[in-house]
């Protein structure tokens, strides 16, 4: 796995946006807003050519073991057995929107298939324009 930490660093704030609950939710608030429009802005600097749009690769051994570290415990083999995933998410592991988008963005990172990836991604797209939640950093996933 690369070491730049990014997929690490998503993994420890899913969990402990997640699991973890002794933040203070003004705080917690406040710093999703902040990440979002951090997403919103490296969103557009690649659609106008400044940052290069490539994702890493990262493979599903390399998250499943990063998981681990972190204490996640979601199982991420029996996660993509499921027929409808975000589903799963939602109502077996009761993930918040916030935490949907993010469980979604380090699974298409991976080396998943590209087939699965778009499904998920479409799924969770779909999902979460329903509840009215707008994910800048899954919406820039999305090829024009």
């Amino acid at each position: 796995m690369k070491r730049d930490g990014q997929v690490y660093r998503k993994i420890i704030r899913f969990v402990s946006d997640n699991y973890v609950s002794n933040q203070d939710p003004l705080e917690d608030y406040i710093l999703k807003e902040i990440d979002r429009l951090g997403e919103m802005m490296l969103m557009i600097a690649r659609k106008l050519g400044l940052l290069d749009g490539n994702t890493p690769d990262y493979s599903l051994t390399d998250v499943k073991d990063e998981f681990g570290k972190a204490g996640c415990p979601i199982d991420l083999d029996m996660l993509l057995q499921q027929e409808n995933p975000v589903r799963y998410l939602v109502e077996k592991e009761k993930l918040s929107n916030h935490g949907l988008e993010t469980m979604i963005d380090i699974i298409f990172h991976s080396d998943l298939d590209e087939d699965r990836k778009l499904a998920l991604l479409s799924d969770g797209l779909e999902y979460l324009d329903g509840k009215g939640y707008f994910s800048f950093s899954l919406h820039s996933l999305i090829d024009d």
